[in-house]
């Protein structure tokens, strides 16, 4: 690799993303009459909220050397596609979660879309694992990806139940 990103970088493209799945997680809350779906989607809410309070806490606490642009960037490109990285994700910008995201129609479909957001998730993640050269950095994202798995399994395991039982999973997304 040419070049590194820094701690601080990563830290804010993470903190974006737990925004987008908090954003997601509150509104399929809503959206699923299934009392045991809406506690999962609750509780994945509140996940990323701790998520973001983490991040922030990390990067607030980050001695100034580790937010330091490794290579000499005056156009700040490593920024924007950090950023442009962050807004491709699932549940970036273009999700529409003031109404029901198109492909959205069933709790099925929800689950399926916060599974992908999941696994998005634990490829950006273990990119910037590999692109971030501090021990510490790199540390605190290997705990996040198993995080985000966890977060895949019991989705993946509501989805199972789900399928089981379509009628219990319906869904009336908020504004749409």
């Amino acid at each position: 690799m040419l070049f590194c990103f820094n701690s601080g970088e990563v830290f804010q493209a993470a903190i974006k993303i737990e925004e987008n799945g908090l954003n997601f997680y509150t509104k399929a809350r809503q959206a699923v009459s299934d009392p045991e779906i809406a506690e999962l989607f609750a509780s994945l809410a509140n996940e990323e909220v701790a998520h973001r309070k983490y991040f922030e806490t990390l990067l607030s606490e980050m001695p100034e050397e580790l937010k330091r642009a490794t290579v000499s960037d005056p156009d700040q490109e490593i920024d924007m596609y950090i950023h442009a990285l962050a807004d491709q994700h699932v549940f970036g910008p273009g999700a529409k979660l003031e109404g029901a995201p198109a492909n959205v129609a069933t709790v099925e479909d929800a689950l399926k879309l916060a599974i992908q957001f999941e696994k998005d998730s634990v490829v950006f993640y273990l990119g910037m694992q590999e692109a971030t050269c501090e021990g510490k950095a790199k540390d605190v994202v290997g705990l996040l990806v198993k995080e985000e798995l966890s977060h895949v399994r019991r989705l993946s395991l509501h989805l199972r139940k789900c399928s089981a039982d379509a009628k219990a999973c319906a869904l009336h997304w908020p504004g749409a």
